[in-house]
């Protein structure tokens, strides 16, 4: 037995509390209607009602509550009354008989109180919430009514519409206004005045949406075309373009895709998403994102704006998806996805979700499974995202082992389709060839894609005529090697971004000798001195292009690598031992005997003692002879040039470095490989080491072909993701027969399509070392009679392009844009197309 609280036991009400009645109960109680009647007229009644004598003096007379109230005027109760001692409550037919039978002093109101579910108890309420009722435009015309506790937020809406004479249909909303003058909005309509928190002496305003689709309250910036413009202006509706916030070009294309959705954009131009917002849904976002939403919508249909500021629609994504926090670039798809499943769930009409075991086919007929699988959705999911977008799936899994065969149907929002992915790539690399005079030479070569390094050599060597076993491939990057690359190397460990040379290596005629590759590095020496390393070495800068040579092992000393080196860089520096245009040098030793043999110079690394026991004193034009080559011309009298051979000054000093070039401490972190470096003086670098020549390089005749793109149609993209694939050791499929997990066979099928089909091209092809951009041109359909978008199994269903999400477009002023059918003008033949970018909303003449 439960009992509503009142102690007038003439009029207590039992009701019985069985499990399944529970809440039908609480419901009943909750429209239980109570009324408060004085007392000492409750109490002449009783006892006139006792005596049975129907001319007795004690007869009641009307019903007066004279005695309950402040005054007639306000026909306000006064505070502090006690039941019992002041008043009586009677329940509704009570009330109603005897108010035909007595009647009531004229222009008293009757007190009709309601049921409120407390924590602990039902209570009769006596006295109600007294609510400050204004609108937002004239907030000094204030009037006061009173409101049950258990009364819904709907019925402040009806009572602000009828005391202002708001016009019907208007869209409003409210705001709760508290004593210390913060405001919050009252979202949910259904929720009760107790679950608002509204208590005595608030104040509810309601604005109404203005005829632009903005908020008295918070009214946003509107972008239009001129100041003059600002309350003139009459555009076509949604032709409105989105202002840029900050790299927020993804979320605005985004929404002029959504915004010319003609189902969807009905639904809430119209309206009708106030009657399903969901509040309770703990997936959903408390009905704010859709909310913002409408709201950005309303204001590109007005028809009153140029462009919109989506700035409050900006927060409300951040606040939700901590993804999209701040001003960083972000990809359409993702934010597309998160809006359309927050819009569902903001959406959902189910309020609570049901539990529900799947089932697998067990050989029933695929129409059967598939419409169980929807109803079960459709259990769940119910919005008009889920009427609009989503459509089902046929999912096929086949045991390698059993040949068991499981079908499952499956719902998508939307199709995320793979593009055919090329087996072959276009590579670009630099061949540096073993002429001394000859610069390196830009080729664009074509390898298979799943190759190796031998492969890149092969396509080379039909370019250059070079033999592949005469080539080395090197990474290069900041004037070292980042990686030399064997031949057995896959390909797929080379990044497009990365600079790949490709070196010509020398070849002796008699194989005898071990050959070394090594590893060259150019250096500049400081001025001064490195103290802090903790030596007293000068400092090195690396510069230049690194070289890869192949030399006998014979020849790795200091004297015979000089020589290797300066006649291997001849395309680097300026021609030596003649007379410079800048120094007027005049080399002293002409006058020779030219019949002497030749004898070769020392090399600039001579000992110490030797360079002190130098004959000539050094002039400042002996200073310039001093940079010619250890290797004079054969002209050169040979009794002169071994006087002055001692004095001469090397161009550069060669070292043992590690792979880095910043250490002379052996090989080091090189391993087998040998690495040096050359260590430039500096001004014999600026006298005769020439930079602009060393950092030029030729093209091929390969780089002047137009590289051709793949076009590929959107139908083949489909075909190709309903091709049959066998599931990956990362994800095997439990089979319920071999009782083990299985790399199965799968094959996705499409199995029911929505009304608005949604296609994302998955533009990354992604291997275990990279993450390729696919450029391959997609050709799809734009009108119904454009031939190829059609689906024939198990229905034929045919659509027409409402809108293109386009990133990094080179032709606007964005990085993403949209080219959108205006829904507006779907039923003519040519639509209006419209391009959306930054700022603007522009017709396109051509069709596209």
């Amino acid at each position: 037995m439960r009992w509503i609280q009142t102690s007038n036991l003439m009029f207590k009400i039992r009701f019985p509390l069985r499990n399944s009645q529970q809440r039908s109960v609480k419901t009943e109680a909750f429209c239980c209607r109570w009324y408060v009647v004085e007392r000492r007229w409750y109490e002449q009644w009783k006892g006139f009602v006792e005596t049975g004598d129907q001319n007795s003096s004690s007869f009641p007379g009307q019903i007066d509550n004279t005695e309950l109230f402040e005054d007639l005027d306000s026909y306000h109760l006064k505070e502090r009354l006690v039941e019992n001692e002041d008043f009586m409550l009677v329940p509704a037919e009570a009330w109603h008989k005897l108010l035909t039978w007595y009647g009531m002093v004229d222009g008293q109101p009757p007190l009709e109180r309601k049921v409120v579910d407390l924590p602990s108890t039902l209570k009769v309420e006596v006295y109600p919430v007294e609510i400050f009722l204004c609108l937002h435009s004239n907030m000094e015309n204030v009037i006061t009514s009173q409101f049950s506790r258990a009364d819904n937020i709907r019925e402040l809406v009806f009572a602000i519409c009828e005391a202002f004479s708001v016009p019907p249909g208007s869209e409003c909303r409210l705001w709760m206004k508290s004593s210390d003058s913060s405001c919050e909005r009252l979202r949910n309509i259904h929720m009760s005045v107790l679950d608002a928190c509204l208590s005595s002496g608030m104040t509810v305003i309601m604005e109404t949406r203005n005829a632009d689709g903005t908020w008295p309250s918070s009214r946003p910036q509107i972008m239009r075309n001129s100041v003059e413009d600002q309350d003139s202006y009459r555009g076509q509706p949604g032709v409105c373009g989105l202002t840029n916030l900050g790299n927020t070009c993804f979320m605005n294309s985004a929404l002029q895709c959504l915004s010319n959705t003609a189902p969807l954009t009905e639904y809430f131009l119209q309206s009708s998403y106030l009657e399903e917002l969901n509040f309770t849904n703990p997936l959903g976002m408390k009905g704010e994102i859709a909310e913002a939403y409408a709201d950005v919508i309303k204001q590109m249909w007005s028809g009153r704006h140029y462009s919109v500021v989506p700035r409050v629609f900006k927060t409300k994504v951040g606040h939700f998806a901590s993804q999209f926090l701040g001003y960083q670039q972000h990809d359409s798809q993702e934010l597309l996805s998160f809006l359309l499943d927050g819009l569902h769930e903001d959406l959902n009409r189910v309020k609570n979700k049901e539990y529900i075991e799947l089932r697998d086919a067990d050989g029933r007929p695929d129409q059967e499974v598939a419409e169980e699988a929807w109803r079960n959705h459709r259990r769940r999911n119910d919005s008009v995202i889920v009427d609009t977008f989503h459509g089902l799936f046929k999912s096929t899994l086949v045991c390698p082992e059993c040949h068991k065969v499981s079908v499952t149907f499956d719902p998508f929002c939307y199709l995320s389709v793979p593009l055919p992915v090329s087996k072959e790539r276009v590579m670009e690399v630099f061949f540096v060839s073993l002429d001394p005079y000859a610069k390196p030479a830009q080729h664009r070569v074509v390898v298979p894609k799943a190759g190796k390094v031998s492969d890149l050599c092969s396509a080379l060597s039909e370019m250059t005529s070079i033999p592949p076993t005469q080539m080395v491939v090197a990474d290069v990057f900041n004037h070292r090697f980042y990686k030399i690359y064997n031949t057995d190397e896959s390909l797929s460990c080379i990044l497009d971004r990365d600079d790949i040379f490709v070196y010509e290596l020398s070849v002796l005629e008699e194989q005898q000798e071990e050959q070394v590759l090594l590893a060259l590095y150019l250096r500049e020496r400081s001025h001064y001195r490195d103290y802090g390393s903790g030596s007293s070495s000068y400092g090195t800068t690396l510069f230049g292009h690194p070289l890869l040579l192949s030399v006998p092992r014979s020849s790795c000393s200091r004297e015979a690598l000089y020589n290797l080196f300066l006649n291997g860089s001849q395309n680097q520096t300026e021609p030596l031992c003649n007379a410079d245009a800048n120094t007027d040098a005049v080399d002293p030793c002409e006058t020779t005997d030219p019949t002497d043999p030749t004898e070769p110079t020392e090399p600039g690394s001579a000992p110490p003692a030797e360079q002190s026991q130098q004959p000539c004193d050094t002039t400042e034009e002996d200073k310039q002879e001093e940079a010619c080559s250890p290797s004079p011309p054969a002209n050169e009298q040979p009794a002169k040039r071994r006087t002055c051979r001692k004095r001469r000054k090397s161009l550069f000093t060669i070292q043992a470095v590690n792979s880095n070039g910043t250490t002379e401490r052996g090989s080091g972190e090189g391993g087998t490989q040998p690495y040096v470096a050359i260590d430039w003086d500096p001004e014999m670098k600026k006298r005769f080491y020439n930079e602009n020549e060393a950092e030029k390089y030729v093209k091929h005749a390969s780089m002047e072909v137009p590289q051709q793109q793949t076009t590929v149609q959107l139908q083949e993209c489909i075909e190709l993701f309903t091709t049959v694939e066998t599931l990956e050791e990362e994800n095997p499929w439990y089979c319920p027969v071999c009782k083990k997990h299985q790399l199965a066979t799968k094959k996705l099928d499409l199995w029911s399509l929505p009304e608005v089909l949604i296609i994302h091209l998955k533009r990354f092809s992604y291997t275990k070392f990279t993450r390729e951009k696919l450029d391959s041109i997609v050709d799809f359909p734009l009108r119904d009679g454009d031939a190829g978008f059609v689906y024939f199994e198990p229905v034929m269903t045919k659509y027409h392009n409402v809108g293109l999400l386009d990133s990094a477009v080179a032709a606007v002023d964005a990085h993403c844009c949209a080219l959108v059918n205006s829904c507006a003008a779907v039923s003519s033949p040519r639509g209006l197309k419209t391009c959306c970018s930054d700022l603007k909303s522009a017709r396109l003449q051509a069709n596209w």
